[in-house]
């Protein structure tokens, strides 16, 4: 099953017995074993018993706390994994190091050639001309191994970012739905209201990830460090945002599995976020991409999305620790 969405408000999570039990109203909504539990998410209202709190930590299954519209609030994880050779590795490598300078460049890398393949596939399959964004694209990835400081590339990051963005509205095929402009904290369009519930939701995965393999996501190398921050999951999210949410986006949006009438505007923050219906059918595509199998490029076998969360984050393990030469991010060629 993967991850557990719980999106009934003043619903009740409990255990009985290896099986994670959902109730409303006395009914019970939800019932799935344990095992096939890889992490909760709640969003919106919900109560949780203490015995399910603590099988969750004993099976070390991430629960997040999210609201109705995807924004963060909080997390349970379990007990730090106890590979403390990879926290050492990550921490000496924080900072301006020639390791922490060759990491951020592949996080940025990643994101900005899977963000330029997605601009080829949408200008053959829809016949549009995106050139002048890809080139703005190509002409960032070129750059990124000769910068020599991280906020160097943060710079080259934003540019292929807005480059990107520039044209996502081209990528939208129906006439009901349009985007401007990147907007959050809250979202006022239905676009943006997806693209921030879904990155939400791949934080989510990827913080489970770094978790299992021993890292302290909090510390990461291209995110600055803030209070409460998860700036390594920050971090590993770029590569597989294009890949996997913008695609879940497009795909809600261009297959008309979303429409206007599933969308709410709160009168005062003018926040947008999806109705009840509308996120159980954005969730299950969520669900489905990331259960969805390919060929990884640097493996040579084929993986689902979930299990290269944890991959790459083992990945990034191996280089820091010495292991590898070079860390490899998940590019799509």
């Amino acid at each position: 099953m993967g991850t557990v969405y719980v999106t009934q408000d003043d619903s009740f999570i409990s255990k009985i017995d290896e099986r994670l039990n959902v109730k409303f109203e006395k009914k019970v909504i939800l019932d799935v074993p344990l095992i096939k539990v890889d992490g909760l998410v709640v969003m919106g209202r919900a109560s949780i018993s203490p015995a399910a709190i603590f099988e969750l930590i004993d099976k070390k299954i991430p629960l997040t706390f999210l609201t109705n519209n995807g924004k963060y609030l909080a997390s349970l994880e379990p007990e730090m994994g106890k590979n403390i050779f990879v926290r050492a590795a990550q921490w000496k490598a924080a900072g301006e190091s020639d390791q922490a300078i060759h990491v951020t460049q592949g996080f940025v890398r990643g994101k900005l050639k899977n963000y330029r393949h997605s601009l080829l596939e949408a200008q053959r399959r829809y016949e549009i001309d995106l050139n002048s964004n890809i080139s703005q694209l190509s002409h960032a990835i070129a750059s990124i191994d000769k910068a020599n400081s991280i906020n160097t590339i943060r710079g080259l990051e934003g540019a292929g970012s807005a480059a990107y963005f520039g044209c996502f509205n081209q990528l939208i095929r129906v006439d009901n739905f349009s985007f401007h402009t990147r907007n959050r904290r809250p979202p006022i369009d239905p676009v943006n209201s997806l693209l921030s519930l879904g990155y939400s939701l791949l934080r989510h995965d990827i913080q489970g990830a770094l978790n299992i393999v021993g890292f302290d996501p909090y510390l990461g190398y291209l995110h600055t460090e803030r209070y409460g921050r998860p700036s390594l999951a920050l971090d590993l999210m770029e590569e597989f945002r294009p890949l996997i949410v913008d695609a879940v986006v497009l795909t809600a949006i261009n297959r008309r599995m979303l429409s206007p009438k599933d969308f709410i505007t709160e009168p005062i923050s003018n926040a947008v976020s999806l109705t009840k219906e509308g996120l159980h059918i954005f969730l299950r595509l969520y669900q489905e991409k990331k259960q969805s199998q390919f060929k990884h490029p640097v493996m040579q076998k084929k993986y689902s999305y979930q299990e290269t969360f944890e991959i790459q984050a083992r990945l990034l393990a191996k280089y820091l620790l010495g292991e590898l030469d070079k860390y490899p991010p998940l590019v799509m060629r």
